[in-house]
Parts: C-alpha cells; sequence; structure tokens
C-alpha cells in the first residue's frame, strides 16, 4: 500500500514536472499598461526588457529589485546605453532583496507607498511561476499582477532546481508559512 502511495506521489511528481518544464509562461500582451514595472536581477535581457516597456510607456515608473549594494545608478546607465534621466526620473534600485523571496517583500514595500493597483512583473520564463507565487503572498490582493516572462532555453537542471523550489514554496504557502 505504501508503495503504491510512493509511486503514485512520483508519477504526480513527474508529470507535473514535464508540464512545468513544456508549459513554460510566455511574455505579457503587448498593449498591456500597468502603473509601475518590477525587474527582478539575475537573469539575462530581464533590465533590457523592463527597459523597453518603461520606454514605450507601459508604466510610468520602473522597480529593478535585487541591485547589488555598490551598483550606482549612472553604472547602470552606461551599461544598458540609456540616459541618467530615465534613471532619475522613473527607475528605483532596490538594494535589499537577495533572493525571490525578499525581492516580493521589496516590491510590496515600494507598491505600498507608491500606491500602486497593477505592476507588471518581469522576469526570466522558468523562474515566473515561483516569483509571482510569492509576489501575490507579499502584496495586497487588490493589485493586480501582470507576468510577463523573459524567454530564455534553461536547463534541464534549472527546471529541475525551480519546479522543486517551486513545490516547496506551494508546500509552504499551503500550510500558512
Amino acid at each position: 500500500m505504501i508503495l503504491r502511495f510512493l509511486c503514485f506521489l512520483l508519477l504526480f511528481w513527474m508529470i507535473g514536472f514535464v508540464w512545468f518544464a513544456v508549459d513554460l509562461p510566455r511574455p505579457a500582451n503587448d498593449d498591456v499598461r500597468t502603473d509601475s514595472i518590477v525587474v527582478l536581477t539575475g537573469g539575462p535581457q530581464r533590465i533590457e526588457h523592463a527597459l523597453q516597456l518603461l520606454e514605450s510607456n507601459k508604466a510610468n515608473n520602473l522597480l529593478i529589485s535585487g541591485v547589488d549594494r555598490d551598483v550606482k545608478p549612472g553604472e547602470l546607465a552606461a551599461a544598458y546605453e540609456r540616459d541618467l534621466t530615465l534613471f532619475d526620473c522613473c527607475i528605483d534600485l532596490g538594494f535589499q532583496a537577495v533572493d525571490t523571496r525578499s525581492n516580493a517583500l521589496e516590491t510590496a514595500r515600494w507598491t505600498a507607498r507608491r500606491e500602486d493597483t497593477t505592476l507588471r512583473l518581469v522576469t526570466s520564463d522558468w523562474h515566473m511561476r515561483r516569483a509571482k507565487l510569492e509576489l501575490e503572498r507579499a502584496v495586497p490582493q487588490d493589485i493586480k499582477i501582470v507576468a510577463d516572462a523573459v524567454p530564455s532555453a534553461p536547463a534541464l537542471g534549472t527546471l529541475f532546481k525551480e519546479y522543486n523550489k517551486y513545490l516547496m514554496r506551494r508546500l509552504a504557502a499551503l500550510a500558512g508559512v
């Protein structure tokens, strides 16, 4: 009986992993406009995509969450070949986050100060599900979150680790942790 249950759990986990790996989240509709954008550092093309959205008037403000404490706005402007005035007017750098959960908490504090009602979340496709789960738990329920995944080609190992992290956070959320 226990062996059957364990086999069922393994089969359930495998089916879930295939779904997770094959049906990665996609970019948001280009017509969507939100109050603000948050981009989580740590993956290629994330910040560039968020900057393009801001410049395309898809939002008025941008939070780059998880920035190293030593990075200055001028350095980011130079690295992404943008005018520093864009950073001065419309971009905030978040230095508090060190992981996905703290990205969500940092973003929740930032949106609360801004009184945003809609927020576009930018991160890699393989990271989107867990990032959105954490953000949904951190911000008030009346804030609409638009997931805007940056397409990538993740390695199988990356997907494996991220799927298990996602499952553990889902279980923790169900347990109220």
